[in-house]
């Protein structure tokens, strides 16, 4: 029982391990990434009655309300862990239609800005995502593992660069031959390490045989004698 249980607690192993080395090795299918809000600058208010309510929210999700942020001209800024952190999720193939908002007592509310949110958008190597929009506000979103993301795809979509699209192709090829590789490495190895403790186990076997052969020949002198 405890051979069998060793068995099976290493192909359990072995299964994690491969799937650990596949998803390292293809960061970019993950399908998601988190977006926090870093820092926020209100340029103007379009309330005059009471204090703003500012909130930002994408199509067809629940909007987050920015509590602390009340007055124009001052910079707000974030540490990502917030209540009401994050803002929102980017996936990979498929951009948002976001927006900064106002709530207004009487009529519709205010519209800062609204775009098109992409994970594409983050290209600085931080992961940082500055929006500006003249006289109305200045944000910097964050987002670290949108990078590691395919490109999103956006409704004036850039032209790539043949040499980046070279490149990525070159990355991804040397990519899918290390897995490749690390994968058939494992097995190999997997597999001698069944083979060597399947030989340990007969020899096991045999040993004992043998000793109850001796056993048996010892109590049949005895009977004789």
């Amino acid at each position: 029982m405890s051979s069998i249980r060793r068995l099976l607690n290493s192909r359990i192993f072995f299964r994690f391990l491969v799937w650990w080395i596949f998803f390292s090795c293809f960061p970019g299918l993950i399908s998601s990434a988190v977006v926090t809000l870093g820092s926020i600058e209100m340029l103007n208010t379009h309330e005059w009655i009471a204090k703003p309510t500012v909130y930002f929210v994408c199509k067809g999700e629940n909007r987050t309300v920015l509590p602390d942020v009340t007055k124009t001209g001052v910079v707000y800024t974030f540490k990502g862990e917030e209540s009401w952190q994050p803002l929102t999720e980017l996936e990979s193939k498929k951009c948002k239609r976001c927006g900064f908002y106002e709530e207004d007592t009487i009529k519709s509310d205010d519209v800062y800005d609204e775009w098109e949110f992409c994970a594409s958008d983050f290209k600085h190597p931080d992961g940082k995502y500055i929006l500006f929009k003249e006289k109305e506000l200045n944000v910097t979103f964050r987002c670290p593992k949108c990078s590691s993301l395919p490109a999103a795809s956006n409704t004036a979509p850039e032209k790539q660069e043949d040499g980046n699209g070279m490149h990525v192709a070159v990355v991804i090829l040397i990519s899918v031959l290390i897995s490749t590789v690390t994968i058939i490495a494992l097995v190999v190895v997997y597999k001698y390490w069944q083979k060597k403790k399947r030989q340990q186990d007969q020899a096991r076997f045999l040993k004992l045989f043998e000793e109850g052969d001796e056993i048996e020949d010892e109590l049949g002198l005895d009977n004789v004698i």
